[in-house]
């Protein structure tokens, strides 16, 4: 099994860093690898178009440059979340949960059918067994670790926030404004008072809780509030905004120099 280098940094209670990737090409994931500065990337499955080749190649990529791989996938998509964590994915990022219950099943999903663990994650065969049929200990350990992360985006997730926060194997929570905004009917301006103050209201919640909150970033500079916060857990990017930006602002210069 290979080192799930998040489960180790949580359980160390150090800080994390990753960045988000619409793109399977493992050449990409290798981009970040090289840069020697993230512990995890993760790809949004939520939003892009895979197959199992490409999840095994985005790990076999991540595992290359010992970094952890997290895959975005709404909280329905079961046999997507299977297939991801047969093909090595440390961590998922459950999407759209709206209730404890919706977590608690997030949580059965990828924790060992055993006994004492009650899960619903049987014996498989794939990468992530090298080949073999899982079911040892070090296969139901490496369940065990997997990484749980939750996104708080809707409204009725930010109202079962408590119960939410009480269902053991929670590991990381995320607050979505895009996703909030949409579902209180604030859409028009995502980036309001009003959901700047639900999104503390989330962090301050899940702090007391003892669970770490995440952040999303474009840059570094946006860091600062929520390091004040107590938040040391970030994303920071996405490919297909990185290139967007560039483009738009190189685009823009080029042209002016062009039709100057």
């Amino acid at each position: 099994m290979q080192l799930n280098r998040l489960r180790q940094r949580l359980a160390a209670g150090q800080p994390t860093l990753g960045t988000r990737l619409h793109s399977s090409w493992p050449a990409v994931v290798e981009a970040v690898g090289h840069t020697g500065l993230f512990d995890y990337v993760e790809f949004l499955a939520e939003y892009a178009p895979f197959d199992a080749y490409a999840l095994e190649n985005f790990t076999r990529a991540a595992d290359l440059h010992s970094m952890s791989a997290m895959i975005k996938l709404d909280y329905s998509a079961r046999q997507s979340v299977i297939q991801a964590v047969a093909s090595g994915f440390h961590s998922v990022l459950f999407a759209n949960v709206r209730s404890a219950a919706d977590v608690q099943a997030c949580v059965h999903l990828v924790r060992p059918e055993t006994p004492e663990d009650g899960g619903e994650y049987g014996a498989v065969m794939g990468r992530f067994t090298y080949m073999e049929y899982g079911g040892g200990p070090a296969y139901v350990q490496a369940l065990r670790d997997l990484v749980v992360a939750v996104m708080i985006e809707k409204r009725q997730a930010v109202d079962d926030l408590p119960a939410i926060l009480a269902v053991p194997g929670v590991d990381l929570i995320q607050f979505g404004p895009a996703d909030y905004a949409m579902s209180t009917g604030q859409y028009a301006d995502r980036r309001s008072p009003e959901i700047k103050a639900v999104e503390r209201q989330v962090i301050a919640a899940c702090l007391k809780a003892g669970i770490p909150p995440r952040v999303e970033l474009r840059t570094p500079d946006q860091a600062k509030e929520f390091l004040d916060l107590g938040v040391r857990h970030f994303n920071l990017g996405a490919d297909l905004t990185i290139l967007y930006t560039w483009l738009r602002q190189n685009g823009e210069a080029l042209r002016k120099a062009l039709e100057g």
